[in-house]
């Protein structure tokens, strides 16, 4: 299953497994508008229980434009994910440029009230001529 998701990173036991698609039916090139969607599986392999509180990203434009985003959990929930459990969401991100790339942390809480930050690799967006 891990060759599904091409980009990794691990934090504290916490893995970050990402994969992106574009979706040439949802983008409008001639409206300067190009859409992704990009599934995420976090996976617990620490000894703790843990729970994602929030998410940082830094979005980058094929301009070199950067767009800061912030907000509390991801897709509405703030998991609490068990030792040797996983959260699997998926989202997307439109861009005014035919290519980009995201990169940036959730910020967790583990079971012994520590926090702290979760590195989700940087991955491109790239649109392709065929959806897949």
């Amino acid at each position: 299953m891990r060759s599904f998701f091409p980009h990794s990173a691990t934090t504290r036991g916490v893995t970050v497994l990402v994969s992106a698609s574009f979706l040439a039916d949802q983008s409008e090139p001639d409206r300067s508008r190009w859409f992704w969607a990009y599934h995420v599986r976090l996976e617990n392999e620490s000894g703790q229980t843990v729970q994602l509180i929030s998410r940082e990203w830094k979005i980058s434009d094929g301009n070199g434009v950067i767009h800061d985003v912030r907000g509390e959990g991801v897709v509405g929930e703030q998991p609490v994910i068990e030792p040797g459990g996983s959260f699997d969401y998926v989202s997307g991100c439109p861009l005014g440029t035919a290519s980009g790339a995201m990169e940036g942390c959730y910020h967790m809480i583990g079971a012994d009230g520590s926090s702290f930050a979760v590195a989700i690799p940087r991955f491109p967006l790239v649109a392709t001529a065929l959806a897949d």
